[in-house]
């Protein structure tokens, strides 16, 4: 099954997220800072990153995102937004870093969750999609 990269400074979502997609069948690596975002991306393959905005430390999640994106490792690992931040501009800031998708907490229907996660690790990142190393 698919590895995903959570990454949740706030312990109960984390805990939460994790063992709802452990419950599909997904191997789920976590992290609460973006620094340990981007270090626990170098060390394993992830097949999905679902990284939150709005993170402690020296790098928010749209810093690690890009990060992410400046690796040629992750020109086919979609990065999705998972966050609180859903106001006008939130979305389109996300993606302009990188995110290939943005959902917004809190999660109101897992079904639908569940579902866009399958989607995006099935799918994976299209090359040549923006910030990829594949057409830009």
């Amino acid at each position: 099954m698919a590895k995903i990269l959570l990454v949740e400074d706030e312990p109960d979502n984390r805990d939460l997220i994790r063992m709802f997609l452990e419950s599909d069948g997904y191997t789920v690596a976590t992290a609460a800072t973006g620094e340990d975002a981007v270090k626990e991306a170098g060390e394993a393959a992830f097949d999905l990153v679902l990284m939150d905005l709005s993170l402690p430390g020296e790098f928010d999640g749209i810093e690690a995102t890009r990060r992410l994106r400046a690796d040629a490792r992750f020109d086919r690992v979609p990065v999705v937004a998972l966050t609180a931040h859903a106001m006008r501009g939130d979305r389109e800031r996300a993606l302009a870093a990188g995110c290939d998708e943005h959902i917004a907490k809190p999660i109101v229907d897992l079904r639908e969750f569940a579902a866009e996660v399958a989607r995006l690790v099935a799918r994976g990142r299209p090359a040549g999609a923006p910030g990829s190393g594949g057409g830009n």
